[in-house]
């Protein structure tokens, strides 16, 4: 080979090499990158719960704690009386999951939620006007005609729970208004417009000197039980269901124990 060939392919080679060299040094810095990159964000999820209005107080801090432990859900909940809550799912308002205060309103929505489980218990107390002037301290005491009594309507879970023990004890109250859901009863009292009304005893400890809070015995009383299910029109469905099963857990049992519900 002559001198001059050779001194071409060697001028080619350094050539080729000298092109390698920033293709290497530039793969290498990528995986350098790759490798110092973080975890990658959680995927981003919004979910709607339907909640039964008894359950305001303690579901916004139970979904604020929610949200902490499960980075990129954000929940949104709607609070109404359960029978209203249960028109809406009926009609398909977008919505994740479903917590009523009763059964039987649950069980009347089969064909549209999954398996419900039962997450806490409440129970009934009267709830009486700032200083209590009528003295109410007993169920019999609302039969008097001089009180202005406000129930719940009694398609209403708490509605239905205080026509319940008022029967059964033969007491008959006629009520100046009926309500379309717990906290409206409780307003109606706190604002001096009723007397007296029958409510959940956590919405009535929640209301704090606005009223008297009079406790009804377990023998009179009525359990009202919160059943949690997942709605199959989800478009969450897993993840919807993983906040119905943490409501189960000691985290969630806590908050709303602490908050005056009893144990499922």
């Amino acid at each position: 080979m002559s001198p001059t060939m050779i001194r071409r392919r060697t001028a080619a080679a350094a050539l080729t090499a000298a092109l390698l060299v920033p293709l290497t040094a530039c793969g290498k810095s990528d995986d350098n990158k790759a490798a110092a990159d973080p975890t990658p964000e959680p995927k981003a999820v919004n979910l709607t719960v339907l909640a039964a209005s008894s359950l305001t107080d303690v579901f916004k801090t139970a979904g604020e704690e929610y949200q902490k432990t499960h980075p990129g859900t954000k929940i949104t909940f709607s609070f109404a009386g359960s029978q209203e809550l249960a028109a809406q799912v009926k009609q398909g308002a977008p919505a994740d999951a479903l917590v009523t205060a009763d059964t039987k309103t649950m069980d009347g929505l089969k064909a549209e939620t999954g398996d419900a489980t039962v997450i806490a218990k409440n129970r009934l107390v009267i709830a009486a006007g700032k200083a209590n002037p009528f003295k109410i301290d007993e169920l019999k005491d609302l039969a008097d005609t001089k009180i202005k009594v406000v129930l719940a309507a009694p398609e209403v879970p708490v509605g239905r729970y205080s026509k319940q023990i008022l029967d059964a004890q033969k007491i008959e109250v006629k009520p100046v208004s009926q309500e379309p859901n717990v906290r409206a009863v409780l307003s109606k009292v706190e604002l001096g417009e009723a007397d007296a009304g029958l409510v959940y005893k956590t919405d009535s400890a929640k209301s704090g000197d606005k009223v008297v809070t009079v406790e009804i015995p377990d023998d009179q009383n009525a359990v009202a039980s919160y059943p949690a299910a997942t709605l199959k029109q989800s478009k969450n469905a897993a993840d919807a269901a993983a906040f119905v099963a943490w409501l189960s857990t000691p985290e969630a049992q806590k908050i709303l124990q602490d908050a005056g519900f009893q144990k499922a």
